[in-house]
């Protein structure tokens, strides 16, 4: 899952990049509220972390910007300003929640896995298709009767799949979902990924559309 940081802040900026590294997410951070405008024009970012005092522009200014262009992607404010009708402001702009400086890195992490679930229609931290699940708060998955641990890159790359079975996602798509900008990606990525989820949980978890991209099925059904 790709995520957007807008942060002005170089220590809570670095603070999170790394923890959202951590958590498998690959993480794109910007400093202004300009920066942020230009990134968001991309509409490559599945979730947006906001912070509202920013140089020039205010985060609130943004987020009306994003939500009038017809952006539905998540936003999650993070911002020192405490008051009942800051929060109040910032929801009704459109932010989906509203997170306030200090905190800590394991509740903001909690309320990315809980807008990730309203994005894919989940119920709970498990992602499940036909025979496959996949545990967002673990990283458990279960393939019929196996179940392994996937690595950071692994999960991003199922769960990208996850969050739309039945749809096809290329190469390109899942590298978008997959690398921050910054992150160099080698040609063939994705395939030894898939590789290695094959190789852990059965050929058949992920079926290959040739020429096209790769999907999870709604049922199961034998990889091409």
């Amino acid at each position: 899952m790709r995520i957007l940081l807008v942060e002005d802040d170089e220590m809570i900026g670095d603070a999170i990049v790394e923890a959202l590294k951590d958590a498998a997410y690959a993480a794109d951070w910007v400093q202004d509220a300009e920066s942020a405008t230009g990134a968001l024009l991309g509409r490559e970012h599945d979730v947006i972390l906001l912070d509202l005092n920013l140089p020039k522009r205010d985060g609130i200014e943004v987020l009306k910007s994003l939500r009038s262009k017809g952006s539905k992607a998540p936003v999650i404010i993070l911002t020192a300003r405490d008051s009942v009708e800051d929060r109040i402001a910032g929801l009704d702009a459109g932010a989906d929640d509203y997170l306030v400086k200090p905190f800590e890195i394991g509740e903001l992490l909690a309320r990315l896995r809980a807008v990730t679930r309203r994005l894919g229609d989940h119920g709970d931290t498990k992602m499940t298709s036909g025979l496959l699940t996949l545990d967002s708060a673990t990283h458990l998955a279960v393939h019929g009767d196996t179940e392994c641990r996937l690595t950071s890159r692994e999960f991003s790359l199922l769960s990208a799949l996850l969050m739309k079975p039945g749809t096809v996602l290329s190469r390109v798509d899942l590298e978008r979902k997959l690398y921050a900008w910054q992150e160099q990606v080698e040609s063939n990525a994705v395939e030894v990924l898939i590789h290695g989820i094959r190789r852990k949980l059965g050929a058949s978890v992920i079926r290959n559309v040739r020429g096209v991209g790769w999907l999870v099925d709604k049922e199961s059904s034998q990889a091409l």
